[in-house]
């Protein structure tokens, strides 16, 4: 018995024909879409990728980028399919290639649904890259002579500022590197001796953090110097006052900015599924819908459209079946391979 059966006129299909093909249209717009979030999702990642780990892959805006594309392509050939169904003599050329083009629709509705969801499972691994990436990138903050890193400071304010966060997960990271230079260092002084001293890798470590840190907001100057020496500045604990630098780490700013962006853009991928979905169930209907016209010479008789054939496990078990005999098929043709084989090694 086949499933969600519908009755069609020809008033009916005409209309189903003419609401697909507007539909598909308004399809190719949402693959422009899909497209372009996934350009914009490269290029986001792209210009953080110095804070980055080199194992941060492009892998979910590179599937945007392709569904995109593919969408523009199926849904084009859709609307002509449907603009021509209106004509049978137009009709009977698509006629053959409709259910190879169906079998490809429910494909790349089911890979739509897995790069949707893909953008919601992207925190996890987004989480550990930005870990590792800005934990390597702080320690090339001081080599402004170094080629190939003396963009790494630039980077690393221009990040804290406008991200308004410090350190990877908070201010004292900066207290573990050394972050100036050794060029801005005066190594006469008794006291950066005493602290390259104090240090097994002989690093110059400081209780400061650079400029970016500083909150513009706070009413008194930044103090980036000696933060936990209370008696370094006049009315000044650390332990109780309100520090003016940013107290939030950059890995959860950079973190909840990325994870909030590929929420929006999976969602939005998920409306375009559904839509897409919709699309192929009517394509279905119509597909079947003129299939069955008993008489294509009366285009006014009345036909019967369904989305399967038959029940649910009945077609469930007739794959199973069809995927056993392909497999058998296979297995035949590699045996008369081998014997044919053995005569000649005889």
């Amino acid at each position: 018995m086949a499933l969600l059966k519908v009755r069609f006129d020809q008033k009916k299909r005409v209309k189903l024909a003419q609401g697909l093909w507007l539909m598909n249209w308004l399809s190719v717009l949402a693959g422009i879409i899909i497209f372009g979030l996934g350009l914009f999702l490269k290029i986001e990642l792209k210009k953080r990728s110095d804070m980055m780990d080199n194992s941060e892959s492009h892998f979910v805006p590179n599937s945007l980028i392709g569904m995109g594309v593919l969408s523009c392509v199926f849904n084009s050939l859709a609307g002509k399919i449907c603009y021509d169904a209106l004509d049978p003599a137009k009709y009977a050329k698509w006629k053959p290639w409709l259910k190879p083009y169906l079998a490809v629709c429910v494909l790349f509705n089911i890979v739509l649904f897995l790069v949707a969801l893909c953008c919601f499972l992207l925190r996890g691994s987004l989480e550990s890259t930005l870990a590792h990436g800005l934990k390597n990138g702080m320690k090339f903050y001081r080599d402004t002579d170094t080629p190939g890193r003396c963009f790494m400071k630039k980077t690393i304010d221009m990040l804290q500022i406008e991200f308004k966060c410090c350190g990877n997960n908070g201010f004292r990271d900066w207290f573990e590197i050394q972050w100036i230079s050794n060029r801005y260092l005066d190594f006469s002084s008794k006291e950066v001796k005493d602290r390259i001293k104090s240090n097994v890798d002989g690093r110059y470590l400081v209780d400061g953090v650079p400029f970016s840190c500083c909150n513009p907001s706070s009413p008194r100057p930044c103090i980036q110097y000696q933060l936990t020496n209370n008696s370094a500045h006049y009315s000044y604990d650390h332990q109780t006052e309100e520090l003016n630098l940013w107290v939030r780490g950059c890995r959860v700013a950079l973190l909840s900015y990325y994870s909030n962006l590929m929420n929006s853009v999976g969602a939005v991928t998920l409306l375009v599924w559904l839509f897409e979905v919709t699309i192929t169930v009517g394509l279905r209907y119509l597909h079947t819908a003129l299939e069955g016209v008993a008489n294509p010479e009366d285009p006014e008789c009345e036909s019967e459209g369904w989305l399967l054939e038959k029940s649910i496990p009945e077609t469930w078990k007739a794959f199973l079946e069809s995927v056993k005999k392909l497999g058998k098929g296979n297995q035949v043709e590699a045996e008369g391979v081998d014997a044919g084989q053995a005569p000649e090694a005889g």
